[in-house]
């Protein structure tokens, strides 16, 4: 069976579903309740989770148009 992605093209999308996981990650703390929590606007919140996981995205966009050089051409 022959697939239109490449086995480098699916090492790629794996990696960029784990950076995006890793910025989601970032972005979960303790709610806030009842009573006000600072924490909900912390820089790793806010700023950073979302940046990595919209760089994972990008690769994931990226993973899947990438064409590898063939080697032998035909």
């Amino acid at each position: 069976m022959k697939y239109n992605l490449s086995k480098i093209n699916l090492w790629l999308i794996a990696a960029s579903f784990v950076i995006i996981l890793i910025g989601f990650f970032l972005m979960v703390g303790e709610p806030s309740g009842a009573e006000y929590n600072p924490d909900i606007f912390s820089v790793r919140r806010i700023t950073v989770g979302p940046m990595i996981a919209f760089f994972g995205f990008i690769s994931l966009v990226f993973s899947i148009l990438f064409r590898p050089k063939n080697k032998n051409k035909e």
